[in-house]
Parts: structure tokens; sequence; C-alpha cells
């Protein structure tokens, strides 16, 4: 089967070697090569073996560049003949010039064939090989030897799979998605790329492009692979985008890499809220947990009534990063619990740093925003933001303790203290006028101004205690998260849900008593005196929750027990004991009794304090239809 040209151009003595080495070639299979170049320098002649089940076209073609470089000519002519035998091969005759041949190593021209001739498999399984040793490389390719598209295999290098191979596991083990953010080499400094792995599907790009844009990038190209290891129920989808940053000329990955990829998996998990805050991230450096404390700062300013809207104080943030990676250092500063002896150079130093980089502030606007920033960070007195829960993971809320009268531009009046509590799923508020105050907590369906309306209570409240306890307090909580479709039970869990999240976010920063003494909570550092009395009632959509509040009290161990919430199961039923409006007006009708007068069937005059919406008086100028309403005064006159 010799080319018969070949058997009889070919001197004896090369002819006899290349026999042998044919012979060889069944022994060890592989790429080998055989030369022969025309002694007048008109053509080089090539004989290329290679193993039957490696030959394909794409190969031939990879081959004919190697050839005519190596001699610096061009193919004329190729045959090639594929049998039953082990080899296949390819009889190649490269033109030349006379002169024009360039030195030449066969041993170097064939090593190249043989790389060329290897598999993206091939690749792999020595990658593997390199990186895990041959048995696991053995048990990896067994997995993934068919596993990769051919559309992957074009684009990534073997030794890039390797990572991915990792990442596929992880998804496949955890069933939850993954992410890897990279700047591959040879590519424009803005030129960035993020690798999504999830199981089943690959991510909507609806879902996925609000999320990157609001993280700080602009999506150029989506390419996804499905890639379906062998006993994988389901495939992992492979998507790379291509992005370019929005906030920055360049962006310095490595340093990034980790908090993005965190950031955007809490994301998806629904633990971190998908807004203008993520680019932070990239902008200033921060984490995803850091990222929460301004963006709940805004979410307290916004109910404190500040005149921007969140997206403005959103891009004025990102436009001075550096004055909020500043916020943060400020803030941990200031609570972190394991501060050393440097904490207070540490504040000064960080609040320098601030006022310097205020003073260059440019806008106005941005200025008096960022100065209210500021001014949350110094006036918190407390936060749960060390805390660990039961997993030993961070907790999934944040509690704020503010001293009230020290916050600026803050709707009169201030409480004296005010809790903020801020998750993805609720918001709430609880405002107290003293550290020994009482009031109940709502559930608010405004969720835009809920705290304007617990400070309206909060008044109400402040004048109804004064013959109770020295003053009043309020909160109230929203839903943010309601249930699609509306269904009355699932809507009812949910603000159960949320309640619990509240009351556990006030506890958090609140003293017990331990034997009589005041005990501050675990992990917090307190910038105000001991304030160990918190009670809550019931109040509006929330009447039937006080055995709930009592469980979380009992989680905590809190020194109130079951007086923490009035009523329950343990507690006064105020409507089987009257103690309600219905059940004070039985007392109005024997005052007016004893003074001769029938408050039922003839008319009289009275002076309301507070409003119709208030459920003593609002409730109570509705048991007679003889009451003649002369004179009101709202909470803010009696204040």
């Amino acid at each position: 089967t010799y080319p018969r040209d070949e058997l009889f151009q070919c001197p004896e003595d090369e002819l006899y070697d290349t026999a042998l080495g044919i012979l060889r070639l069944h022994e060890r299979q592989g790429v080998a090569l055989f030369l022969r170049p025309d002694p007048m320098e008109n053509y080089v002649s090539c004989l290329v073996f290679v193993p039957r089940d490696r030959y394909t076209t794409e190969r031939r073609l990879k081959f004919q560049p190697i050839l005519e470089r190596a001699f610096n000519g061009a193919a004329t002519a190729s045959h090639v003949q594929v049998s039953d035998e082990m080899l296949a091969r390819l009889h190649m005759i490269v033109a030349t010039e006379r002169g024009a041949i360039p030195a030449f190593d066969a041993d170097r021209i064939e090593a190249e064939l043989a790389e060329a001739a290897r598999s993206w498999g091939d690749r792999l399984r020595e990658a593997l090989a390199a990186e895990k040793g041959e048995s696991a490389a053995s048990k990896l390719c067994e997995r993934y030897a068919d596993a990769f598209p051919v559309g992957y295999q074009e684009r990534y290098s073997a030794a890039e799979a390797i990572s991915d191979i990792a990442k596929i596991d992880s998804v496949l083990s955890q069933r939850r998605l993954a992410m890897h953010l990279y700047r591959p080499e040879r590519v424009a400094p803005d030129d960035i790329r993020l690798k999504i792995y999830r199981e089943r599907d690959p991510v909507p790009l609806s879902d996925i492009l609000p999320i990157l844009e609001h993280a700080g990038f602009r999506a150029v190209t989506e390419l996804p692979f499905p890639v379906a290891p062998k006993g994988a129920e389901r495939p992992v989808w492979i998507q790379e985008f291509g992005m370019r940053p929005t906030l920055a000329s360049t962006v310095d990955v490595d340093r990034v890499r980790a908090n993005f990829e965190d950031c955007l998996a809490q994301v998806f998990a629904g633990s971190v809220e998908d807004d203008g805050f993520n680019g932070l991230v990239v902008a200033a450096g921060l984490s995803w947990r850091e990222v929460i404390v301004v963006r709940a700062l805004c979410k307290f300013l916004r109910q404190a009534g500040i005149p921007f809207s969140e997206s403005y104080m959103q891009e004025t943030l990102l436009r001075n990063s550096d004055i909020a990676r500043n916020l943060v250092s400020l803030f941990v500063a200031r609570f972190d619990p394991r501060r050393g002896a440097r904490a207070e150079a540490h504040t000064v130093e960080f609040r320098t740093a601030i006022e310097e980089a205020l003073e260059k502030v440019a806008s106005l606007d941005e200025d008096r925003i960022l100065r209210r920033f500021y001014n949350l960070v110094q006036v918190a007195l407390r936060t749960n933001y060390f805390q660990l829960g039961a997993d030993g993971k961070p907790k999934p809320y944040l509690s704020l303790k503010f001293d009230s009268r020290k916050i600026d531009e803050l709707p009169a009046p201030k409480p004296l203290y005010e809790i903020f509590v801020y998750s993805p799923a609720t918001e709430g508020v609880h405002l107290r006028g003293g550290k020994v105050a009482r009031g109940g907590i709502r559930w608010s369906d405004r969720r835009e101004d809920f705290r304007t309306e617990v400070l309206g209570l909060m008044k109400a409240q402040m004048v109804k205690n004064a013959v109770i306890v020295p003053v009043g307090s309020k909160g109230g909580f929203v839903v943010k998260q309601p249930p699609p479709g509306g269904e009355r039970e699932a809507l009812l869990k949910e603000g159960i849900e949320c309640y619990q999240t509240f009351l556990h976010g006030l506890l958090d920063l609140t003293d017990n008593l331990i034997e009589g003494k005041p005990g501050p909570p675990p992990e917090v550092v307190r910038h105000d005196a001991d304030d160990a009395h918190l009670a809550v009632a019931a109040d509006k959509g929330t009447a039937s929750f006080s055995d709930i509040a009592n469980g979380v009290a009992a989680e905590y161990g809190f020194w109130l027990g079951d007086a923490f919430a009035s009523g329950g199961s343990v507690g006064y039923d105020h409507k089987k004991m009257g103690i309600t409006a219905r059940g004070a007006w039985e007392s109005v009708k024997r005052h007016f009794r004893e003074m001769g007068h029938d408050c039922q069937n003839e008319d009289f005059s009275v002076v309301g304090v507070g409003d119709m919406s208030g459920d003593v008086f609002g409730n109570g100028m509705l048991a007679s239809e003889h009451i003649r309403l002369v004179a009101a005064f709202d909470h803010r006159t009696i204040l």
C-alpha cells in the first residue's frame, strides 16, 4: 500500500528506515511523520500516519499549514488512505522553491503535528492528571469526556474547563447556582466576563440583565453552553456574559471578585435586594453585608422625610464611593465588638477623612445627602450587625438604634430613641418617648411612610399613657413581599413572619435583666446607658399576635416574660372584660347618671382629645347619637 511514486523514487536506505518506522507504529500508535525532500528542491513529500479513530478532515486542515510553514511552500496535492488498518495515512506534496527551503527539524515538525492531532478530550485528561493526579483524572474524565458541547470546546481550553468542572460539581452537590468573574488574557482592560452555572435551565435574560446593571456592568454578549456530566439527572448550563463596567473605566477584577460573586449569589437567593446600591460592591469595594448598612440607612432616611428619591441617593453614593466606603468603615469602627485599643483612633481617622471629602463635594444636594448619612452613622447607638444566628451565619435582618433627638432634620416631635429594622422582606420602626414607655405594634399598609403613621400614633400614646406610664411608644412594620394572589392565609403567614422578624430586631438591641441587673445583648457595642424596658402590645393587624410576641420574648429569656405583650392566652381578654371603648362607655353612662343626665336620650356637649381614627375617642363618639362635639384638640396642640 506504499505510494507507488514514493516506492520508486525513495533511495533504498531511506525506504528501509521508513518501512521499519511504519512497522513500529503498529506497536505504539501515535502520529508519525516521514519526509523525503526532492533532490532538486522542487517539493517535499510528507507521509503522515495518524491512528484511524483520530483522523478527520479537520485534522488534515490543521496539518496542512504546519507543513507549508515548515518548508516555506504550498501544498499542491494530498491523498488520504483510511482502511481497516489501525493507522490512517495522509500523503501531502508541498511545492517549494530551490534555495528557499528553510532548515527544518523533522522531530519538531512531528511534535507540532502530534499536538494538532490531539483531541480536546486528550488535553482535558492531561490537564486533569497534572492538576489532580491520575486516579482523580480518570474518574472525572469518565464523567466529563463527552459532557462538553463542541461550541464550548472551540471556545475554551482544557485548562479553563478544569475550573468549570469544579463549579459544575458544586452546583450539582449544593443545588444552587455558582458564578465566576474574570478577565481573559490578552483582551481590552474593560472587557470583563462573568460565567453563571445553573442546573436544569439557563438564567432568563430578563432576570439577570437588571441585576448586572445594578451591580455596575452592561452586558454586551451572552453565550450559553449545556454541560451534561455522565450520571447527572439534568444538565448544568454555563452562561458567559461579556460585560463592560459602567461605574469606572477599569475594574480590579481580582479585588472585587469574591464580593461581587457573593453579592450576586445573595441577590439570586433573595437575601439581598436588587437595586443600585449593589454597585457599591464594585465602585467602593464593599461586601454585600456592608452594602446592607448603606441601604438600611437610606431606607430610614426615606421614612424620616428626606426630600430626595432613593435612586438619587444611590447615584450620589456611587459618585462619591470613597465617602461611602469610609461611612461603612466608621460604622464598623464604632460597633465592632472585637475592636481593639485603637478603635477610637480609627473612628477619628474615618471622621476626618469623611469631613475632608465632604468639603470637596460640589453639588449642594449631594452634600446634604452625604451629611445625612454621616449624621446617622454618628448618632447610631446600637446595632445587631455583628450578631450571628443559631446557624452561625449573619442574621437576615439589620437593626439600628438611634438617638432620635440628634438626627438632623427629623420631623418633630422627636422621640427619645427609635429602632429601625430592615430586611428584604420587611421594614419597621419603634419609637419611644422615654426609657419606660408602652405602646402597640401595628401591621401598617403604608409602605412609603409608615414612620409618619407611627409618629402620629406615638403622639397619641404620649397623651393617653400620661396616667399609666411616664410616656408612650409605638411601632409599626410593613410586609414588602406579599404573596402573589393575595390569599388571606398566605398573607397572614407572611405577616406573622415579618412581625417576628421585627420583634427579633427589637430584642437584639435591648438589655435584659439578669438577677435584677441589666445585662447587655451579646456582640453589641452600646453608646448609651442601660436600657432594658421594651413592651409591645396588640394594635391594628396584630390583635391576635400577643402569644407570638411572648414566644419571641421567651426565646431571648427576656425579663418581662409574658408581660412583654399584653393579651394573649396568659393576659387579659379586653373584649370579654369590657376593657374597650364600649366597655369604657359603660363607665361614662354611670358618670352621667350620677349627674342626673341621660346621655343616651338627651343631647350633651363634649371636648375631644385626639382624632376620630383613635379607638377610644373615635369609637366612643359613636356610642351615643346625642353627642355634640364642640371642640377637638389634635396631638400636636396638646404636646
